[in-house]
């Protein structure tokens, strides 16, 4: 969090909290959500200036409901998630990047929606992986120790084993399914931050 920022929340304890107003969608672009974008149940606008952006990441962060917010000045922004609190893409290297630009370290976790999206989880991070990326991923799975075949994958969907892997380098990772519904509660998060009432 940038200390000016610390400072201000020091000066301004009590700013009311904002619901509604910032979404993170599920190929990592934050959005302005109006009022009539809410009120229409729209995505709203994406942000796209450089500097607004870097603030916003370097100030997002989770409370201890499991709640994303961005820290803005002495106001808690609470942000709407489309899928996860982060979206991973592949760099040219085929690293997975998260959006806020820095890297996934070592995987201790994949999972797999009925829909086909894929999860992964580092020590600190839960994050979808963009679906423009996720071709290139599928490389990176093998079933029973060989390259998954796509006629297996859709076998493996309908029907969940324990012998599906990603290979982040030597290490095989274990892939579970998850329904999508249920991403929040497994993987601990909330979705649709509100203000209790």
């Amino acid at each position: 969090m940038d200390d000016l920022v610390r400072l201000a929340i020091k000066k301004w304890p009590n700013v009311p909290h904002c619901y509604g107003w910032l979404a993170l969608d599920a190929r990592g672009n934050f959005r302005m959500r109006d009022e009539a974008a809410q009120a229409n149940n729209l995505r709203g606008d994406p942000i796209r200036h450089a500097a607004l952006l870097a603030f916003i990441h370097r100030n997002y962060a989770q409370d201890a409901n499991a709640a994303w917010y961005f820290q803005n000045g002495p106001q808690r922004v609470y942000v709407d998630l489309e899928a996860t609190p982060f979206i991973a893409r592949t760099d040219h290297d085929g690293r997975l990047i998260l959006h806020d630009g820095s890297a996934l370290q070592s995987l201790t976790q994949v999972w797999m929606t009925e829909h086909g999206q894929l999860i992964v989880q580092d020590a600190t991070h839960v994050a979808m992986v963009d679906d423009r990326d996720v071709a290139q991923c599928l490389s990176l799975l093998r079933w029973q120790g060989q390259a998954i075949a796509d006629e297996q994958l859709l076998n493996w969907l309908s029907a969940p084993d324990h012998h599906l892997h990603w290979m982040a380098g030597e290490a095989a990772v274990p892939v579970e399914a998850i329904a999508y519904a249920e991403l929040q509660g497994k993987l601990g998060f909330i979705s649709r931050p509100r203000q209790a009432d």
